[in-house]
């Protein structure tokens, strides 16, 4: 059965779009989803040099569409050249921050500790952490996958404090099916929600556990989304290469609210 939490539809642009290229797809998102479908959230994340333009007049400004970043640094303000802190992305404004994602753990060596102190320094400022947990093919294949992204959760998430489920979203991705053609099945998904479900409930209890969205991403696409809808622990999807065109996302976000 479909989970009854509001459902949250994320692109990640990743580096991709140049300041023009990033105002006309914002455009045309906005003149694809003029309405949202009711029960359905949506958040577009493009490189942080593109968010104002994104943000401004022309862009999601005046539409339902929310904005979110793809990294912070936790620190506040200092030498910490070409960081961002969450007071800079507040002032766009931004709503949600992806962090934990495969790639800066993989290509930017960053730990569960890093998470963490991104976790707690966007929650302290407002801003939503889409976080980012999932395995490899090899963990996968030795049958681990369920004790690694659960420890991922864990680890991110110790000391985190948060008085309801709206102020942390969880993003499962499998790394084997990031750009590679290659998609979880909506039960291999729902085996890990369920899981990462479980965990929640341990860190946060019950009641604050119902009510955090956890996302599948890995090369989510219109022809694949309600498959995983259905499953009671999916609330959504954390979107990359479909994110880019216009009336791919927005036939996602349609089939959300269906």
């Amino acid at each position: 059965m479909p989970s009854k939490r509001t459902r949250l539809i994320a692109g990640n642009w990743k580096m991709n779009n140049d300041l023009n290229e990033a105002k006309d797809l914002a455009q045309a998102l906005v003149a694809a989803l003029p309405e949202i479908p009711e029960g359905v959230e949506v958040c577009v994340c493009p490189p942080t040099v593109d968010l104002r333009v994104v943000s401004c007049k022309g862009g999601v400004k005046e539409s339902p569409i929310k904005l979110g970043a793809q990294n912070v640094y936790w620190e506040a303000s200092g030498a910490y050249t070409g960081e961002t802190s969450v007071a800079m992305l507040k002032s766009v404004p931004v709503e949600y921050c992806i962090i934990g994602h495969s790639e800066r753990r993989d290509y930017f060596k960053e730990t569960d500790e890093d998470e963490n102190k991104k976790a707690k320094a966007l929650i302290a400022g407002g801003i939503v952490p889409i976080f980012c947990c999932g395995e490899s093919l090899e963990t996968r294949e030795a049958g681990e996958h369920v004790a690694f992204v659960t420890a991922q959760i864990k680890a991110g998430l110790e000391g985190v404090e948060i008085s309801s489920g709206d102020q942390l979203v969880i993003a499962y991705e499998p790394i084997w099916a990031i750009g590679t053609g290659k998609t979880a099945t909506a039960d291999d998904a729902q085996e890990v929600c369920g899981a990462i479900r479980a965990t929640l409930v341990e860190i946060f209890g019950q009641e604050i556990a119902d009510g955090i969205r956890v996302l599948y991403g890995g090369s989510a696409k219109p022809e694949n989304i309600a498959g995983f809808l259905e499953k009671e622990d999916v609330d959504g999807a954390l979107v990359g290469g479909a994110s880019l065109k216009a009336d791919s996302f927005a036939a996602m976000v349609e089939k959300a609210g269906e």
